[in-house]
């Protein structure tokens, strides 16, 4: 790396590793950091679901679906927030960004038709078979292998290097490594106490179950540099984790009929507010939660691997009545009974909702029913940097930082302003690597004008 570079990328998640394949094949000269001893960051733990509205794997299995429609269904959930610019990009690009990971790179994914997951009123989720993250991941470092991209793990970036106000590089161990072009791909910064309790109060309490790597070194570098910042009040959590098991426990298994319960054995809220909405709720149970599900429910979600680990690491208790079943997992059983009964009463329309569900899934319940203590977590911010369309860091006073560029956890999310609620399935892993393409390809656009 002694040479210029044409793109520098800090980062080696699905943001920055996908920038780097689109800058390499836009004919500029790219190399990677990763401060870690491993790429992937938080997308190797996600189910690596990626929104494509109008993609041709939707057209093909005959389902209509449109940009519009996505800017729909995700203002819906989230409201306008700081980035409807970025929201209203990333749905106009991602069908394409989806058709470009597998029809051109060759990406092992497939369009999800058996759900459509929170926020999403048609089915345009890709994913993975086994709706892995560390799936896509291993994809893309394969496809960055493949072109000989230089990626050094290990390597942390101490601070930007900046002259007259534009940033041409970056300190790694004490040495400076130049580049025309810098993206920040970093992860966001859950793992940052002091910055969670800045700007996500309400969740700083919660265990993290993040990548290490959410630091926040993209927010610090941006305030030094005078960045704007938005929506740093939101974030992703999930209510779900299975305990002591360390895994999520498939929403699927909630989506499809499942319900949560407290100590007490009493539901608490209204589940369809999805896995990150619904974490906050978790959490003012106590330590722990427990979902109840049924057999059906089980064998849908034992299509998700981690999900069929998790039950073969015994997290999930099988009784024939919801009594039974409360003594089983050491929760109040007059409570459990009466909100099983309630709750299935809802489902087959004799009452309504105590809570205001309306989407049941396969409930009313059968018998065996299954159930698995789980505990809330925070997984990663949805706020950072502000970009342009063209994934350019702007500066709080207007204009944009010349030659920086965000994306991935680094830069702002299409979550909402502030809280959980906005969260819709895919919305960091889409944002992730649109800005990190289109970083990339911005990028080499301004260099070869300048040339």
């Amino acid at each position: 790396m002694s040479e210029e570079l044409d793109l520098l990328v800090i980062g080696a998640g699905a943001c920055g590793l996908a920038a780097a394949i689109a800058g390499h094949d836009a004919g500029g000269t790219v190399a990677v950091l990763e401060k870690l001893d491993r790429p992937g960051g938080n997308s190797s733990l996600s189910t690596g679901s990626i929104p494509g509205a109008g993609s041709r794997f939707q057209k093909a299995a005959g389902i209509e679906d449109s940009p519009e429609q996505m800017i729909q269904d995700l203002i819906a959930v989230a409201g306008h927030h700081d980035a409807d610019d970025v929201l209203e990009m990333v749905a106009r690009e991602c069908a394409r960004v989806c058709e470009w990971l597998i029809d051109d790179l060759g990406a092992r994914m497939e369009l999800i038709t058996a759900y459509k997951h929170i926020g999403h009123t048609v089915e345009r989720l890709h994913a993975p078979k086994s709706r892995r993250g560390q799936d896509l991941v291993d994809d893309l470092l394969s496809f960055v292998d493949q072109r000989g991209i230089p990626l050094a793990v290990g390597n942390a970036a101490d601070d930007l290097i900046v002259e007259d106000g534009a940033v041409v590089g970056a300190i790694v161990a004490g040495e400076p490594i130049r580049a025309k072009k810098v993206l920040l791909a970093t992860n966001g910064f859950a793992a940052n106490r002091t910055l969670v309790a800045e700007f996500c109060p309400e969740i700083a309490q919660a265990e993290y179950f993040g990548a290490h790597g959410s630091t926040g070194e993209a927010v610090t570098w941006g305030r030094n540099l005078g960045a704007e910042l938005g929506n740093m009040g939101a974030y992703q959590g999930y209510a779900a984790v299975a305990y002591p098991q360390g895994q999520l426990l498939s929403w699927t298994t909630i989506e499809k009929g499942g319900i949560l319960v407290g100590q007490d054995g009493r539901r608490f809220g209204n589940e369809n507010d999805g896995y990150s909405g619904y974490a906050a709720k978790v959490m003012a149970q106590g330590e722990f939660a427990w979902a109840v599900y049924d057999r059906p429910i089980h064998e849908i979600a034992l299509a998700e691997e981690e999900y069929a680990e998790m039950s073969e690491m015994g997290a999930i208790k099988w009784a024939d009545d919801p009594r039974a079943l409360a003594l089983e997992a050491g929760i109040d059983p007059d409570g459990l009974d009466a909100a099983v009964a309630g709750y299935e009463a809802a489902a087959k329309g004799e009452v309504a909702d105590a809570f205001g569900r309306t989407i049941f899934g396969h409930a009313p319940l059968t018998r065996p029913l299954a159930i698995a203590r789980v505990k809330p977590g925070l997984f990663h911010t949805q706020g950072g940097l502000m970009v342009d369309e063209g994934a350019r860091v702007r500066k709080a006073g207007g204009g944009v930082i010349p030659n920086l560029f965000a994306g991935g956890g680094a830069a702002v999310g299409i979550s909402g302003k502030s809280g959980a609620m906005g969260y819709a399935s895919g919305n960091g892993l889409i944002t992730a690597i649109v800005l990190g393409r289109r970083a990339a390809l911005t990028a080499m656009e301004e260099i070869g004008a300048a040339s």
